[in-house]
């Protein structure tokens, strides 16, 4: 019974999950006339691309934006963490814990909580609205937690290693480039798509920070909503979403394996 019960279950859980995404596609592949909430179950009578079109129109600059955002954004904070960890986990100095702890502490400090104090350090450093002044917003409020996954994950990588390179007169660069930093692939696959999703999702930090030029498409995904004066564009609405979670869901299919193996080999054990 159980063994017939547990797949049930399962397949109604992933057709509950998938009923959205199907409105979604089905509406967006309509015409203008068909799209709605009365026809939002129905197949679409007559296939047009024409929302699709659109949206790509409307949104093609905030994709350019996002990109830039996301992957810059994630490779510095990669590279920041791993080096905070690496030091934190393998070379001990006074004061180690209380510094790791503090990194901790901002991983739990709200988005709110700095926007005024971070756009008026944005406004010193003349990088408020412009696609600088996010990622670095972005990197360092991302660096608690690529050091927390980085450190947690040196941790388990064997001291002998390091003792060995230390006997060989390797420095701690040295040491990181070329013992450590061949060994990191799990942990910097968590990290890039942990911040990847983290910054292309943003919505925050980019209406506050941010300006028309270098606002993200989560920013103009929020502007094609219809307003009471003028019909909604149900079917370039639904298309837009769609477009704009397209590269999480990619990077995700194709990076996923690599998620999971970070995870499994200690990359979030404390």
């Amino acid at each position: 019974m159980t063994r017939v019960l547990r797949p049930a279950l399962l397949l109604l859980f992933a057709v509950l999950f998938l009923i959205p995404v199907y409105v979604l596609v089905v509406t967006s592949l309509k015409p203008f006339a068909e799209a709605g909430p009365q026809q939002a179950w129905s197949l679409p009578a007559h296939w047009s691309l024409a929302g699709w079109r659109s949206a790509w129109t409307t949104l093609r600059p905030g994709l350019v934006n996002s990109v830039k955002i996301a992957v810059t954004g994630s490779l510095l904070s990669a590279v920041l963490g791993s080096l905070n960890g690496y030091v934190l986990a393998k070379w001990r100095f006074p004061g180690a814990d209380a510094v790791f702890t503090l990194f901790l502490f901002g991983m739990f400090i709200p988005y709110q909580a700095v926007m005024i104090p971070l756009a008026g350090l944005l406004t010193h450093l003349e990088l408020a609205g412009t696609i600088r002044g996010l990622v670095l917003a972005h990197v360092v409020y991302g660096i608690p937690i690529c050091t927390l996954i980085f450190r947690n994950y040196y941790v388990t990588v064997p001291d002998e290693l390091v003792e060995a390179a230390r006997v060989d007169g390797a420095g701690i660069l040295r040491t990181y480039a070329w013992i450590v930093l061949p060994l990191s692939g799990p942990a910097f696959a968590v990290t890039l798509i942990w911040q990847f999703t983290s910054l292309w999702n943003d919505f925050l930090f980019a209406v506050f920070l941010g300006a028309p030029d270098s606002w993200p498409v989560t920013v103009l995904l929020n502007n094609t909503a219809g307003s009471g004066a003028v019909a909604v564009q149900y079917d370039q609405q639904m298309a837009s979403a769609l477009l704009a979670s397209l590269p999480t869901l990619l990077v995700y299919l194709l990076l996923g394996r690599f998620f999971m193996r970070g995870l499994m080999a200690g990359a979030l054990k404390g």
